[in-house]
């Protein structure tokens, strides 16, 4: 099969850093470790396991943020490399293990990419304490040798497929995994619907984790992907409070508004107005930036991460407000804590998906989804704005990497 591999070095580390600023070969061009290969055909570990075609295959932000190096290598030890990458995976059933039921040679899957115990092999209660909990995107053993063994060798150390040397992601053909990762997608579902279902799951985690209260209004910071789908899980779980959505650009906020937005502010002074029209008022410190008091934002989603959409949320909180950061924050420079303490500020961090709480059932983030999206019909497949083919992966990087110029906010590659 064909498959799109990164490969982590100390050298392409050194050629991002510097070459990486006059071109971007260095980045996922012929200098860099991204390359498409011929690669074996994966062979099922197993009789619990699922062979998938790939339909299509997202682009992530941390796709791009992990293929430029500007990501924090924290997490580095928790993959496996050279890896095909992709986790956002809409796929067909190829074939099925001897066990598995749940899906068929034929049909259109969705699948959770994020490795628990049960994929490592590791038998009922014997899992680590986060996948006993049924939060296993935090699994504690991602970054050892799992149980389960791949031809003669035990699977290797990794969070998550599409940064694992021996579960192809999908920006490849083929793609394997475990029967509880895999997930059937009712025919009701576009493909650009359902290719969503990844980044729609990590969104509904994050609310269903820490639920907006009405009347209260919610602010959602973000321009991408997960801010859209923030503003969909909001709507899609019943709230019927305010929610203001801050986004770039004009097609961005026309989404935002699409999805269930009461209201779409810029960053800027647009965002300023929307805080003190919260009754809060503003004073100017000896040095340093405006503060405010008063008012504020009792629940804020920040989905990008970035310092200044931490430090933007921490301002905008109302005191105790609770701040989730679904944005992959990672290392800064000069960040005032302030008012952490200062408003008994809330912050809790959400990663991926799991068992939820929902209407009386336990169920995967992934169903229920799944099943908000068929009865909410709501557009999100217009979030899919750029399709290429597999062979065109550095054309989809290219738009994926600068949404200004390219107007992209989900770009998906076809195998």
């Amino acid at each position: 099969m064909k498959g799109v591999t990164f490969n982590v070095s100390v050298a392409h580390f050194l050629l991002a850093k510097t070459v990486g600023r006059i071109t971007e070969s260095a980045l996922h061009g012929l200098l860099s470790g991204v390359r498409m290969r011929d690669l074996p055909d994966p062979v099922l570990p197993g009789p619990d396991w699922v062979e998938i075609e790939v339909i299509a295959g997202g682009i992530c932000g941390t796709d791009v943020s992990n293929l430029t190096y500007s990501a924090s290598p924290a997490m580095e030890p928790f993959g496996s490399f050279p890896a095909v990458l992709g986790h956002e995976i809409l796929g067909r059933v190829k074939s099925v293990g001897a066990n598995v039921s749940k899906v068929s040679p034929g049909q259109r899957v969705t699948m959770d990419p994020m490795i628990s115990c049960t994929t490592r092999g590791y038998a009922s209660g014997d899992e680590c304490p986060s996948c006993n909990e049924g939060l296993h995107c935090t699994c504690e053993r991602a970054g050892e040798d799992g149980v389960t063994m791949i031809g003669d060798r035990p699977l290797s150390p990794g969070l998550t497929i599409g940064y694992h040397k021996d579960l192809p992601g999908g920006w490849g053909q083929t793609v394997l995994a475990h029967d509880t990762q895999v997930f059937a997608v009712d025919d009701a579902l576009t493909d650009n619907a359902a290719v969503l279902l990844e980044p729609l799951s990590i969104a509904m985690h994050a609310v269903l984790r820490t639920p907006p209260k009405d009347p209260d209004p919610v602010l959602v910071i973000g321009s991408g992907t997960i801010a859209l789908a923030t503003v969909w899980a909001l709507r899609a779980i019943g709230f019927e409070g305010p929610i203001l959505a801050q986004a770039k650009r004009d097609h961005e906020q026309k989404l935002a508004i699409a999805l269930g937005a009461t209201e779409v502010v810029a960053p800027g002074p647009g965002a300023r107005q929307a805080l003190v029209d919260t009754g809060a008022s503003a004073y100017l410190p000896v040095v340093g930036p405006e503060v405010y008091s008063g008012g504020g934002f009792p629940l804020i989603y920040d989905c990008v991460g970035s310092r200044s959409s931490v430090a933007q949320s921490l301002s905008y909180g109302s005191p105790r407000a609770r701040i989730v950061v679904i944005g992959c924050v990672a290392e800064f420079k000069k960040l005032d804590l302030t008012f952490v303490w200062a408003r008994e500020l809330r912050i809790r961090g959400a990663v991926g998906y799991g068992l939820e709480d929902w209407r009386g059932e336990r169920r995967h983030t992934f169903e229920i989804a799944h099943d908000l999206l068929v009865e909410s019909r709501a557009p999100v497949e217009d979030m899919v704005t750029h399709v290429f083919p597999l062979a065109q992966y550095r054309d989809g990087l290219l738009a994926a990497a600068n949404h200004r110029r390219s107007g992209a906010v989900k770009v998906v590659l076809q195998p």
